[in-house]
């Protein structure tokens, strides 16, 4: 039996190697994994190209996911460079890396990438049609706009990230309802310049099914992307980001007519309070499809540090419901980051995610802090090392600081109550004093 997509496998009950790969990993079932594909809410974006590939799921019932974003720029357009931070976003088991290239040989950085990543990739097709063409957006014709997006899929990439669901309705709202940050969105931003210097609608929304037509046939996966996603507290939940909302769900629907796979993309900036109920409203108006957020960061007043409120949103977002979290590092709204910048992010949104897995209740999520707590209680510092999300800090906080006695640390000696309570329930003396 032949099937498109990977969607379409699930709903013909055919078990591919990639629905193995995800069952096997999850500790979920093939006939589970397959009855919730078939339904849309679990996602596994494979393109047929991209032969690397170690294969993830994202949605419900499954371990909360994370991406890296990455590529080259105008103003950083040092390829070797950017194939490092990949390196960097592998070995920290980032399950996807997203490809933002802007300027000069993208698809070059992008055939590479494909080649050597096992994580899934996913792109902008729009960022990459004005360098490509090298033209002012406003002369950028429909016809080349779907150039780009075939280009990126024929090369490999696994997921798209479109803004389809901004349509001239959409846009009248954001002209009415005042933001203070408007749009920041950047593919949002591109694709409204176009609408409102060409006086037409989008044309990833006219032409949808022609988009549709080109995943199903690569089995490559819809990111509907949040061109209204609040860039502030102040911006949230409001009529924009609503409507365009409302608009992702109906061209979900539309997607899955024709067997292809979909994820939601979210806030943005957005107070602790408001979570969770964006969480519900998106699995409720968008059918239960994956929910991908950036954060939500839950305080405008933090550059330098919002890889911190990026993943207390996130945390919550992911508790919530949400499936897929971005990474923002500590050079969000500053500018490109650097290498222990990614570090920093990749590891706080790890922590986020996994604290969030806990919380849902994931098989096995607790068995990885159960291990650590009893390397702790036996004072087992190899074992808690290797333990760690991030193994070499903790390794080298240790060696900066060695203490008097190998069964404790620096910062209470002697008195370490897991010193002290292991020794007496051993029968042992203790001495405090020399």
């Amino acid at each position: 039996m032949t099937y498109t997509t990977q969607m379409d496998a699930a709903r013909k009950g055919i078990l591919t190697p990639e629905i193995r790969t995800v069952s096997e990993k999850e500790g979920m079932t093939p006939e589970r994994l397959m009855a919730l594909m078939a339904k849309g809410r679990i996602i596994i974006p494979a393109n047929k190209n991209h032969k690397n590939l170690s294969a993830e799921g994202v949605g419900e019932g499954l371990r909360t996911k994370i991406n890296v974003n990455l590529g080259i720029s105008k103003d950083c357009s040092d390829v070797e460079m950017e194939m490092e931070k990949v390196h960097l976003a592998l070995r920290l088991k980032a399950e996807a890396i997203m490809d933002l290239s802007c300027f000069g040989k993208t698809q070059e950085f992008r055939k590479r990438l494909v080649e050597i990543s096992p994580a899934m990739i996913g792109t902008v097709p729009i960022y990459d049609a004005v360098g490509f063409y090298d033209k002012n957006i406003k002369d950028i014709s429909v016809d080349e706009f779907f150039r780009v997006v075939e280009t990126h899929v024929k090369d490999g990439v696994d997921f798209l990230t479109i803004h389809a669901g901004l349509n001239r309705e959409t846009a009248e709202k954001i002209k009415r309802n005042e933001r203070i940050t408007s749009i920041v969105s950047r593919g949002g931003s591109l694709l409204y310049t176009w609408m409102q210097l060409n006086d037409a609608e989008n044309p990833f929304y006219e032409h949808y099914d022609r988009l549709l037509e080109i995943c199903e046939a690569h089995d490559v996966t819809l990111s509907l992307g949040d061109a209204c996603r609040p860039g502030c507290l102040h911006d949230s939940t409001d009529a924009c980001q609503v409507q365009e909302l409302i608009t992702l769900g109906e061209l979900t629907r539309r997607a899955w007519e024709r067997n292809v796979q979909v994820m939601i993309e979210g806030p943005g900036h957005m107070a602790m309070d408001e979570i969770a109920g964006n969480m519900m409203m998106e699995k409720r108006l968008c059918h239960g499809a994956p929910f991908y957020v950036l954060g939500p960061l839950v305080t405008d007043v933090a550059p330098g540090y919002d890889h911190i409120t990026s993943a207390i949103g996130g945390a919550i977002a992911a508790a919530s419901g949400a499936d897929f979290l971005c990474y923002v590092t500590p050079a969000e709204h500053l500018r490109l980051p650097d290498l222990e910048d990614m570090k920093e992010g990749i590891i706080a949104s790890r922590i986020a995610a996994h604290a969030a897995d806990i919380a849902k209740k994931i098989p096995g999520a607790r068995k990885w802090d159960d291990a650590m707590s009893r390397a702790r209680a036996a004072l087992d510092w190899e074992t808690m090392f290797s333990l760690a999300m991030d193994p070499d800090k903790p390794r080298a906080y240790r060696a900066s600081s060695m203490p008097e006695h190998e069964d404790s640390c620096s910062m209470c000696g002697r008195m370490c109550a897991v010193r002290n309570m292991n020794r007496i329930r051993e029968g042992k003396d203790i001495q405090l004093q020399d």
